[in-house]
């Protein structure tokens, strides 16, 4: 499993796509933070907007195209396996259990290390570390990444999910706020499926990670299931 993780974490970070996500990542952070203590001079915002003014445009960043950058990297995490025929050696050699984990492992530690450094720009510049929104974001990234593994799983072809990943990367924020804010009783019972629902409350975000655990449920009794 951790051969597997490590393998994929490698092959994101040495993608052109991926040098090209995280340079935009980081120039973000680096100016979200940079010119946030310019509006603080403003004093029109409250204490609480103040504590998360120099991670704002990183924050909004990837709340909106979050679920666009995972899926753009790993749209086909699983099933390029399958698509290349590699995934008979893998499963020849550990469970698929491990298959599924390792890949999940692999693309959390590449934005576990891209948002890290992130916010550690941000730290440079305001001398403190909002782990609350750091803890949000991981758990969002978290259901994003299990989100990808399922429909990598579900959908054999590469190119197909590519194509996908840019529907959903877009839809995904756009619908996920809309059912947050909606009062429409009759499709406002999904926003407790939606990940955005539990990031209106400050410690209500460890709900997304049991979300994303059925996900990667769901993912490993299909990939189960699956003819290699």
């Amino acid at each position: 499993m951790f051969a597997i993780s490590k393998r994929e974490f490698l092959r994101l970070m040495k993608g052109i796509k991926s040098i090209i996500i995280i340079a935009i990542l980081l120039i973000t952070a680096y100016f979200s933070a940079k010119f946030s203590s310019l509006l603080l001079t403003l004093d029109e915002f409250t204490a609480s907007e103040a504590d998360i003014i120099h991670t704002a445009g990183f924050l909004v960043l990837l709340l909106f195209f979050g679920q666009l950058f995972v899926m753009g990297l790993s749209h086909d995490v699983m099933n390029r396996e399958m698509h290349d025929r590699t995934i008979r050696f893998l499963v020849t050699r550990t469970s698929r259990l491990s298959i599924v984990l390792g890949k999940f492992l692999g693309v959390s530690l590449f934005w576990f290390t891209c948002v890290a450094v992130s916010f550690l720009i941000v730290f440079f510049f305001s001398h403190s570390f909002d782990w609350l929104s750091f803890l949000q974001l991981m758990s969002l990234l978290i259901f994003q990444i299990a989100l990808t593994i399922l429909l990598s799983v579900l959908i054999p072809k590469p190119g197909f999910t590519m194509f996908l990943g840019v529907i959903v990367g877009l839809a995904s924020p756009i619908l996920g706020f809309w059912l947050t804010l909606t009062n429409n009783p009759w499709v406002s019972w999904l926003k407790f499926a939606t990940p955005y629902y539990y990031l209106e409350e400050d410690y209500t975000f460890p709900i997304i990670l049991v979300l994303a655990a059925v996900l990667l449920a769901v993912a490993h009794l299909v990939f189960q299931r699956r003819e290699c």
